[in-house]
């Protein structure tokens, strides 16, 4: 249902109708008037706020367009029972009603036409769309919530009527059903414009085909190749500035529209292309290497291609199961981080082969700081961040539904003082209602650990100290988010999707903005609350990599997290949530074999508070430099120089074979042509001129 709300805007529309009714009948007008006026304010505040309720009603047919026709039927029902079924205002209130509905038809195709003809079969960004000669989108006004707003036209309507009975003025009716009609009838005649020629995008074969110049202009050799749900957009996300970073002409496809805003602003081409018909005939003949973050049945639209050689590089590093999917053995090579993935493909035996895996790092790790070795504030902080519940129930997949609250109350509890961030992962609940519940208790329980702290009063004096500062900080905020909200938006407020790609082209100089504004964002972000503050971090922003940056220390479950984390040399601890037991999770799980192992009841958390506090409790700090080597590579070439050096060398590769392919193709055709002549001799000279037959059967005929 959402917000408490909504809960309270849901009862007050489902009671509204029936109460409406009812005080139809008796009637009662002044009853009619508030229990009418309750389900326009509730609908209203639904509507507003997207709420669950309206798609549910929607389900069951008795969505918006309902709520407004049973109200206008009760409204002829109140005027039949205050004995006016016999006045003109009766049969003008139901005439005009229903002009009003009948409008909506062609308002509805118009609308439903305008966007139908503003969709291409493409969404791109930093691609040169001009030839195509894009028109602007029609007014946000137009077209935003449309039918919604053609519905309220009948408020004057039904006013009017309600202001004529009480008053006996019909003039008033007739004016608010005239207003009504008028308003719905302008609107519809302005949406017509929009249907015409020179208001329309091209047609689907010209955006293709403008799309296949663009790419044999730019040619590019490398693509990142991604498709999955709206929530997935981070597996995408962590690729774009490595590829910024190439040596080489990158660019980004993609299969669903929804990805595309989710996109930071970079430099690098995108191409979303949905249509899996439209991406095989795509122009792709100049990409070498092709890059897969993601094991989804949409990749086959472009393994399809042989002259371009297939990478899977996944969107993280772990022991979790997804790491060694054995659809990984379709790609020419698979890349990993270090060692422990190749063994890990090894032990699992699923027909990835030793020679086709390359180690290339993890070039999205180089914004982590290595650790000095002591906290970095007068208390340590500890992250909490807790991976998603998964696809099944298997209690390894995450610590949140056994371990998550036990592992808050401990370290908020701790003897000595530790700030907690809590960042769950952005999957977290979306399958599992008990998940979504232990991360709804986890977020009250820090709420009320850090209201506690902030009555004490050590922490009500550093407050107080850092006063002024944490408001200049809120200050930044505010300015950057502002900047940033201008120039992360290409286009004028309102263009839409296809104005959007055309004028999304990449400026250095804007980019280069964007990046330092976001390092001022997240400086002030931190700045903003209390080093001792414990806080819950949800979202995109800050992202995972600055609170590692931010942390001492970290519980976390088997994930790419805790591979990630181990870039910064800190301390960690990971929760044996299925009960293996120590010696047995550190076997089976290669990140743990340098962390402090949690049970259920997260009792060990001690060992993991003092070797964050004392460098000479830290035990485990060789263990780390042994298992960051095996797990991420060396430090030297760096990550992003072995990725750049896979690259090139598999475009070697690719353009080797596709020469060799080319050079047996010309053989092939020169050795037909020999055997045709040959063919062609022998039938010439076995051939009687005494049967041959003029014309047909001469060597120059036709």
């Amino acid at each position: 249902m959402g917000s408490g709300a909504e809960l309270v805007a849901a009862v007050l529309l489902g009671l509204g109708f029936p109460c409406a009714l009812f005080a139809a009948l008796l009637p009662s007008f002044w009853g009619f008037v508030a229990a009418i006026g309750v389900t326009y304010a509730a609908d209203w505040y639904l509507h507003q706020r997207g709420s669950y309720l309206v798609n549910r009603l929607n389900k069951i047919k008795f969505g918006l367009p309902m709520h407004f026709l049973v109200r206008e039927l009760l409204l002829i029902l109140l005027l039949s029972r205050l004995d006016m079924a016999e006045e003109t205002l009766f049969y003008l209130a139901v005439g005009g009603f229903l002009l009003l509905f009948g409008i909506q038809a062609p308002h509805g195709a118009l609308t439903a036409l305008i966007k139908l003809r503003r969709t291409m079969p493409v969404v791109t960004r930093n691609v040169d769309l001009g030839a195509l000669k894009i028109p602007d989108a029609p007014p946000r006004a137009l077209l935003h919530r449309s039918a919604e707003k053609l519905l309220h036209l009948d408020i004057p309507a039904v006013a009017g009527v309600l202001i004529a009975i009480r008053t006996d003025e019909n003039v008033v009716a007739y004016v608010g059903l005239g207003l009504a009609v008028g308003l719905a009838a302008l609107y519809t005649c302005a949406l017509v414009r929009y249907i015409l020629g020179n208001r329309r995008v091209p047609a689907a074969p010209r955006v293709l085909k403008g799309i296949d110049t663009w790419l044999r202009e730019y040619r590019p050799d490398v693509a990142l190749y991604f498709s999955g749900s709206e929530d997935s957009a981070y597996q995408v996300k962590m690729w774009t500035e490595t590829l910024e970073q190439l040596d080489a002409r990158p660019v980004i496809i993609l299969r669903e529209r929804y990805i595309v805003p989710q996109l930071e602003s970079t430099s690098v081409p995108v191409i979303c292309v949905p249509g899996g018909i439209h991406l095989m005939n795509m122009d792709l003949s100049t990409i070498r290497v092709t890059l897969y973050p993601a094991n989804v049945g949409k990749n086959v639209h472009i393994l399809r291609q042989p002259t371009m050689k297939h990478v899977f590089v996944g969107h993280g590093d772990s022991d979790k199961v997804a790491s060694i999917n054995p659809f990984s053995k379709v790609y020419d090579e698979v890349w990993t981080a270090g060692r422990a993935g190749r063994d890990r493909y090894a032990l699992a035996h699923i027909g990835v082969r030793d020679e086709d895996i390359v180690e290339v790092g993890r070039p999205q790790l180089a914004p982590i700081a290595s650790w000095t070795g002591a906290p970095k504030n007068p208390i340590p902080t500890i992250l909490y961040a807790p991976t998603w519940e998964g696809w099944d129930d298997n209690p390894g997949n995450t610590s949140l539904l056994l371990a998550g609250e036990n592992i808050i109350r401990r370290l908020v509890d701790a003897e000595q003082p530790v700030r907690v961030i809590y960042k769950p992962h952005p999957f977290t609940g979306n399958r599992s209602a008990k998940a979504k519940a232990v991360h709804t208790r986890i977020m009250a329980l820090i709420e009320k650990a850090a209201a506690a702290r902030a009555a004490e009063p050590r922490w009500q004096k550093e407050a107080s100290a850092a006063q002024a500062d944490q408001a200049a900080a809120r200050a930044t905020l505010a300015r950057v988010e502002a900047r940033l909200a201008e120039l992360t938006k290409p286009g004028r407020p309102g263009g839409d999707e296809s104005e959007t790609s055309r004028v999304s082209l990449a400026d250095p100089q804007r980019l280069a903005e964007i990046k330092k504004l976001r390092a001022e964002w997240n400086e002030a972000y931190w700045r903003s609350f209390g080093w001792w503050e414990h806080k819950t971090v949800t979202g995109t922003e800050p992202p995972l990599y600055d609170c590692f940056n931010e942390a001492d220390g970290m519980v976390s479950d088997i994930s790419s997290v805790v591979s990630d984390f181990i870039a910064s040399g800190k301390p960690y601890a990971v929760t044996d949530s299925a009960e293996l037991g120590a010696e047995e999770f550190k076997r089976q799980n290669t990140a743990v074999r340098a962390a402090v192992v949690l049970s259920n009841s997260a009792a060990e958390l001690d060992e993991l508070l003092a070797a964050v506090a004392d460098p000479a409790a830290d035990t485990l700090a060789g263990a780390r430099r042994e298992l960051k080597n095996y797990l991420l590579g060396p430090d030297e070439p760096t990550s992003i120089e072995r990725f750049n050096a896979a690259v090139a060398a598999l475009a070697a590769r690719a353009e080797a074979r596709n020469a060799q392919v080319a050079q047996q193709l010309i053989k092939l055709t020169d050795a037909v042509g020999e055997a045709g002549e040959g063919t062609a001799g022998e039938d010439s000279v076995g051939e009687d001129p005494d049967t041959a037959v003029p014309g047909l059967d001469s060597p120059v005929a036709g």
